[in-house]
Formats: structure tokens, sequence, C-alpha cells
């Protein structure tokens, strides 16, 4: 009983290190999917009247399981066919355990496709 007094706390902070680091994880893997989508879109919205705001428009949309007002979005391009699109986002994360900060930043995410 002892023993296992003494190791709970050390396994408590693995285990909810790991459950921040999935979430964590799980943020990034939405963000990156919801960049890709936003290129895809911008490929093909040369001709819309703002394709800048129909490409972030995308990438918001996409980006369920993220907060809007956390998510900055970028979008590089001259619109011409056969030049690139580039969309980039980032988010804000943090990696907390029992209250303490281990590691937080902005994970980012870009991508590049041709407009069409």
């Amino acid at each position: 009983m002892t023993e296992f007094a003494l190791v709970l706390p050390l396994l408590v902070m693995l285990l909810f290190g790991i459950i921040q680091f999935g979430v964590t994880f799980n943020h990034y893997l939405t963000l990156t999917d919801a960049v890709r989508a936003g290129a895809r879109k911008g490929a093909v919205s040369r001709h819309e009247r703002d394709p800048v705001g129909v490409t972030v428009d995308q990438v918001q949309r996409a980006a369920t399981d993220l907060k809007p007002a956390d998510l900055q979005v970028a979008v590089e391009s001259s619109w011409e066919a056969g030049d690139e699109v580039e969309v980039s986002a980032s988010y804000p994360y943090s990696i907390k355990v029992l209250g303490m900060t281990i590691k937080s930043g902005r994970m980012n995410s870009t991508t590049t496709e041709r407009v069409n």
C-alpha cells in the first residue's frame, strides 16, 4: 500500500499528460485537415468576387473542433490559372498537467495547391 501511495501521483501525472497530448494532437489533425480543405476550395475559387474570403470561410467551417476566435488563417495567391494558392493557419495549444503548464505555443499548418 505504501509503494502504491508513492507511485500514484506519478501515474496520475503521466495519465493526464497522455490525455492532454491526445487532445493537442487531435487539434493539430483538425487544423491540418481544415487548411487542406481551404486550399482545395481556394484552388477553384479564382472566379469568385472574394476568393480569399471564400477560402478563409472554408477553413473555419472545416475546423469544427477548434474555437473560431483563436484560429488565424492567411491566404496568399495571385489567383491566376496555374499559379499556387498557399493557405496557412495557426492555433494556440497548451499542455497542462495538474495545473502546471508543460508546453504552450501555436501550432501551424500550411498547404499549397495549384489554382485552376
